[in-house]
Formats: C-alpha cells, structure tokens, sequence
C-alpha cells in the first residue's frame, strides 16, 4: 500500500481525511493518538487513549461507546446560534425555535444535555409515537418552546397532547392525514381545550440520497394540496380556524443537495402563505429534518456528505422563507427545524478492538522447491521466480489459469492438499508482487485493483454491526473509520472490518473517502498480545437506537466525558453504563435465567449420580455457568485488553 513519504502527523490526518469530516472536533496529537476538542476549543484536548485507560481502570471492557457531552451542547449552541445569525444578518422580523426530534437518539442522558443546552435558546422537543410523546412531555420545561407530535395518532396519543397543553406547554398537534384532525377536534371537545394545530403539506420537491422515498408527492406522511383545502374548510366549520398554527414540511433525512432544500423551503412557504391568506392566524413554519452531516469530509453532493455548511443551511432557509412572505406581504413566521442529525451525529464514538486478522499471503506454508513437487507447483514457483514489472499481466493470467488448473485436479481427487495449499500460497504471493509493481502507474487494469481488494486483509473486531452500525449494513451509510492510536507510524496493511456474528454480513467492507468510497482501510499489522484500537466516529444519530440483537449481542458499555477545568487531566468520566448481561438479552427472547439455572444443575445433579463428573467439578462448571449469565456479551480477552 503507497504511503506518503516521510510519514508524520499531517499525513495521518490527510489519509484519514479527519481534519474535514471532524469539524474541528477531532485531531490527532503528537504522540499518534486520536485527540478531541468537545466545544472547538484546542486548548482542552481529551487523548482518546488516556479516555481509553481510565475507562478501563473503571470497569469497562471493549466495545464500548464515549460520549461527549460537552460536544453535544456545543452542537445545540451552534444550531441555534448559526439561525441567530443568519435571522440577525437579513433583518429577519422574527426567531427561530428549534426542536430536537427525539427519534434520532432517545436515550434520556442525550435528551437531558440537549433540553439543558437549549434552555437559552428555547429549544423544544419532537415525538413521533406515544413513547416519545411521555418522555418528551417530562422533561419539557420551557413554556416559550415546542413540543411538535409527528407521526400517526391514536386517541390516547391526543389526549395526553392535550394534556400538555393544559399544563402550559406549546404543544402542536401535525395532522399527517385528514382523518387525523376529525380526531383530534373530537378528542379536543371531550378535554375541553382549543388545540394547536399544524399540517404536514407534500411537497413536489423531493431530496435526493438514500432517505429520499421520505419526501416528495408520493411520501408517506401528509396532506396533498386538495387535503389542505378540505381541512381549512373542516377547521373553518368547527370554529376553529384561529386553531391552525403550523405548516409543517420534510423533504428527507441527509439531505445533501442545498439546491434541494432551496427548492423544498421556497415550496413550504408559499403553502404557509396561501394558508394564511385563507384566514388561518398561523405563526410557525416548520422545515422538518434533512439538515445533513458531512461524513466523508467531501464537502459534496454525495450521499454519505453536504455540499453546504450549517452556516449556509440555516441562510438559506432564513432568506427563502422571508423572500417568500415578503412578496406575499405576510408576516414573518417563527422559523421551526427539526434536525436531530447535526446535533447528536459528532458526540458519540464507538470504539472496538481488532483481536485478529485473516490474511490471504500470511507464508504460513513452505513454498520452496521439493523434489517430488506436481508439475503445476514447479510452474507457479517458476512464475513467481520471472515476475517483473514489464510481464507483471502475463506472469497474473498465467498463476490464474494454473491456479484454476488445480482446483480442477482437485475435485478430481489428482492433487493432494498440501500441493494445493502451496499453489494457493505461491499465487497469493504472486498477486501481491503484481500489485505492487502496479503502484503509481498512470492506467491500473481493473483485475488489479480487484486483487488489491481481495488481497486486503480481515480483521477481525470485537462488536457486532448488526447492534452498533446497523445503517451501515442496511442502508449502506459511510462512517469515518480510523485506527486511534499508533498514528505516528505509517499503517502498513489494507483492510477490511469483519464482527464477531455468525452472520457473513457482519462485516464492515466500504470506508470514506475524497473521491469516492474505499474498499479497504489502512491499518497497523497487529502484534500479538498488543491490544488494537479502533474508532468509529459521528456515530450518535440513529445507531444507538436502531441496533438489533443479531446473535443476542446486546447494547455495548458506555462511558460519559465532561471537560472539567479543575481536574488535573481537563476531564472526567461522569458515569459509566454497563452494556448488556448475557441473562438481559436473553431476558428479552423469554429465557428467564432462574429457569436457565435449574435446568442446567438438573443436568449436572443426573451427571454426577452417573458418575459423569465429580461433585467438586461439578460445582466448579454450575458456578462458572451462573456467573457467565451475568456478564457481558461480548468477547472478553486475557491479553491486557479486558
């Protein structure tokens, strides 16, 4: 693999493109090792490595997740200040009020530091579901801020809106179809409370991306523009025109394209105008979510980035939807967004350790000549004695087509294995040499880049993707992916991330990159008994909640970081959370572990009255079993890493 020359620290952060997916929140200092800065500020540098060991000394085993909780406010100041800004700039004639959509990450020590954060800024809060619905009306405190309800609605989802809006909270109810309302007017009435209402309008513009089904004419959610009318007639009706306070719209999750959100934002505020312009006091408009994160750094249009900044996003919408009103002569509505993604993506870090590696040209077999070798091992021995850089494809088509050869006479039964075993190591080794004698060349034949792939190594981490980076392997989401320590020295291995489930999608096999997306990640050879560390950043939207328990591989340790001027370091762990007990997830698929422990010492009772085992064994195996229900799920190592 061609590194660049001489290696140092610069050349680390360029090959990982950290210094521009990481937003200034991640670095790499001197001693190699991944570095954050929660709120930007250089001075308060936490080494991910001193994190790592103290972690560790608390109890903590691999994989295990850091929070940073100062990040996680500095995302909400930075939101809210970049709207302030922008509202400020064009002499915008009203504010912005955020709301955090709880979907994107529920976790109440998340929701927490977010609601704190935003109590300067009156930041609210968004339920979809009835779940989120009663956690969000706890922890709302603000009066002057927002709870928004998305999402289908039942009557018991209603009432308990309703039920915030008697207590004082800015509750809004969004109708996302016309039978909704119907509901919501008759559950009303029984409360005895004036609701406020928002409609979810379907625009024609759509986003692009992997989230881009969730917008456009044909969405699941929303009201067409003939439901629009139908309702203001419906609202009109019952009285309750004055009712209508928001127009809500959302062209999709990730949006890379600002000429997309441009486009969707024009189109929202001509609907708010029209609405109010029919008789509705409406004050909010709503731009739901789509505010993207870039995770490859590429500042692009590409999926897995933005061709914007916050900077720009929060201009864009503050200037469309002032343009649009302006020319409609409608006053300016208090600007709400939804976007949960730039908020909480950069706080949370999932760190797993690479335990081993499956490599194709380890040498762990003798290729040297033998007397009594078969004709096809004498002629790979010969290719790979002639290879030079000017036969290079020849010398490859060759070993190809005596490697084919071989397993032909193998399935035949006219080879032993261990000539087929040295064939295959001889042609790895062969591949190799191509490759390499193929570095720097201006044209490189696609077969080559294809065996530079396959020639990449495995190596295997302890976690699960299936848990921890479940749109990885669903939906095919790039995450910035970095060994975080040992920077200091060049990596000398190409690779591929495989998990520890039964599963052959358990595997992490596309990485970021400037041009385009990496088949493999540089890494560092792992030394035996060495412990081997590696990052998975911006991983805070969506993965803590979305994980599955393929193979009963529960939720991973957690550690929460603050700065702390007063601690010697600049830091400290504010609390640990233990993952996942085998008997907890195992609890979860109705194994109850009472019942586990009878049965297994029914079994060894019977063992020990045949005279299976000893009574002392016995004992020693019933205990080791109880105990093991009570640990964590994943693999635990003697090697210093435990």
């Amino acid at each position: 693999m061609q590194q660049p020359q001489p290696w140092d620290i610069p050349a680390a952060i360029s090959l990982y493109n950290i210094d521009r997916w990481g937003a200034g929140y991640f670095g790499i200092n001197e001693a190699g090792n991944v570095q954050i800065f929660p709120t930007l500020d250089t001075s308060t540098p936490i080494d991910i490595m001193d994190l790592v060991a103290e972690a560790k000394a608390q109890g903590l085993s691999f994989p295990m997740v850091l929070r940073f909780q100062d990040l996680l406010q500095h995302r909400v100041q930075t939101i809210n200040k970049a709207f302030g800004s922008a509202i400020e700039e064009f002499k915008y004639n009203n504010v912005y009020r955020g709301v955090f959509p709880i979907k994107v990450n529920q976790l109440q020590e998340v929701v927490e530091e977010i609601m704190l954060a935003g109590e300067a800024f009156h930041f609210g809060i968004e339920a979809g579901s009835k779940p989120e619905l009663l956690a969000a009306m706890a922890i709302h405190r603000d009066p002057e801020s927002l709870i928004i309800c998305n999402g289908y609605k039942d009557s018991q989802f209603i009432q308990n809106a309703l039920l915030g809006t008697r207590l004082g909270k800015r509750v809004i109810l969004v109708v996302e179809k016309l039978e909704e309302l119907a509901q919501i007017l008759a559950v009303a009435r029984e409360v005895g409370v004036e609701p406020w209402i928002g409609v979810r309008v379907r625009l024609m513009a759509k986003g692009a991306g992997k989230w881009a089904l969730s917008g456009g004419e044909n969405a699941k959610f929303g009201l067409s523009t003939a439901d629009l009318v139908v309702a203001s007639e419906t609202l009109k009706a019952a009285g309750l025109a004055h009712c209508l306070k928001l127009v809500h719209f959302h062209v999709g999750s990730q949006v890379p394209d600002i000429g997309t959100i441009k486009r969707a934002v024009r189109e929202g505020a001509r609907f708010y105008a029209k609405l109010v312009k029919m008789g509705h006091e409406l004050g909010y408009i709503d731009c739901g979510g789509g505010l993207g994160v870039d995770y490859d750094g590429s500042r692009t249009a590409f999926d897995s980035s933005t061709n914007y900044s916050l900077q720009e996003y929060a201009r864009d919408v503050v200037w469309n939807i002032m343009e649009v009103c302006d020319d409609e002569k409608i006053v300016h509505p208090t600007i709400v967004s939804e976007s949960g993604r730039a908020i909480v993506a950069h706080h949370s870090v999932l760190l797993v350790e690479a335990f081993g590696s499956i490599e194709k040209e380890r040498g762990v077999i003798a290729v040297e000549p033998k007397d009594a070798d078969p004709k096809l091992v004498t002629e790979m021995l010969e290719y790979k004695k002639g290879l030079t850089k000017q036969n290079r494809m020849e010398t490859l088509h060759d070993a190809q087509e005596a490697k084919e050869k071989a397993q032909a006479m193998f399935d035949l039964g006219l080879l032993e294995l261990e000539a087929k075993a040295r064939i295959e190591t001889i042609f790895w080794q062969i591949a190799r040499e191509v490759v390499q004698h193929s570095d720097g060349m201006k044209y490189i034949p696609e077969e080559v880049k294809d065996l530079e792939i396959a020639l990449a190594d495995q190596y295997v981490c302890n976690f699960s993707v299936f848990q921890s980076m479940l749109d990885h392997w669903a939906l095919g989401q790039l995450f910035p992916i970095m060994p975080v320590h040992h920077l200091d020295v060049a990596p000398d291995r190409a690779a591929t991330l495989v998990d520890i489930t039964c599963d052959s999608d358990g595997k992490v096999s596309k990485f970021i990159d400037l041009q385009d997306v990496r088949d493999t990640l540089p890494l560092h050879r792992l030394v035996p008994g060495e412990p081997y560390y590696i990052g998975c950043f911006l991983m805070g939207a969506y993965q803590d909640i979305m994980g599955d328990f393929h193979n009963l591989f529960g939720r991973v340790n957690e550690a929460h970081v603050f700065l702390d001027a007063d601690e010697p370091c600049g830091w400290y762990i504010e609390e640990t959370l233990e993952g996942s007990t085998i008997a907890s997830v195992l609890a979860m698929t109705q194994w109850d572990e009472a019942e586990l422990n009878r049965l297994m010492k029914a079994q060894v009772d019977a063992a020990i009255k045949k005279d299976l085992m000893r009574p002392a064994e016995a004992i020693r195996l019933l205990n080791s079993y109880e105990k093991a229900l009570k640990g964590y799920t994943y693999l635990s190592f003697t090697n210093g890493t435990k």
